[in-house]
């Protein structure tokens, strides 16, 4: 089965995307495991959370790797054994991951939901976003809000990083798919460029460092 989608921009990052369609069984094919991997596969209690896992070795697969080559630091970021860049994301029936050679990258794929309306006051001021038309375009605008403002943690991995003071997402047109974002925590000062694409009613977010 090939991936749902892969983004390439001049070799500078690659994304790759899997819509997880196929059985548990057929994932599990030709998929080697660390004993460490396979001790949490075997604790996950969801089959759409296992089939997840199994379909980002696919994905690692895709990129060069293999699930040897992934490790995780001691807040939960994962890393290359070779020191390429990555950030892994799941959500519902969706995986991805973004590699990069040359700069830190973050990536979040969230599904459209109107729950977003009543959490949005936890991660960004709200009231920016009400001249939008209707709740539709709020929650496409606050979901992009949010997969940005989560692929930015994903690539800082700071304790203590909040979403609604310490991450700010420049206003931005949805329709043209990007913006930039800046972090500043504890005297720590970074810039983001970030973009953003919609399908079948998804949101992928993605950050890079610059």
């Amino acid at each position: 089965m090939p991936p749902y989608t892969t983004v390439k921009n001049n070799e500078v990052f690659q994304i790759y995307l899997w819509k997880i369609e196929e059985p548990e069984s057929w994932l599990s094919r030709d998929i080697v495991l660390t004993a460490h991997c396979q001790t949490r596969l075997d604790g996950m209690k969801s089959e759409l959370h296992r089939r997840g896992f199994l379909s980002i070795r696919h994905l690692l697969a895709l990129a060069g790797y293999t699930d040897a080559d992934l490790f995780y630091d001691e807040v939960g970021k994962p890393h290359l054994k070779d020191g390429t860049f990555i950030s892994i994301t799941h959500s519902f029936e969706f995986t991805g991951i973004i590699v990069s050679k040359k700069q830190e990258v973050g990536i979040d794929i969230e599904k459209q939901r109107d729950k977003i309306l009543r959490i949005a006051h936890r991660f960004t001021p709200v009231k920016e976003y009400r001249t939008l038309a209707n709740d539709q375009a709020l929650i496409r605008k606050l979901t992009m809000v949010w997969g940005a403002k989560e692929s930015i943690y994903k690539i800082m991995g700071m304790p203590g990083l909040s979403f609604l003071n310490h991450i700010r997402v420049s206003e931005f047109d949805m329709d043209q798919g990007e913006s930039r974002a800046g972090v500043l925590l504890k005297g720590v000062s970074r810039e983001f460029e970030v973009h953003f694409k919609e399908f079948e009613g998804f949101t992928l977010a993605y950050a890079l460092s610059v």
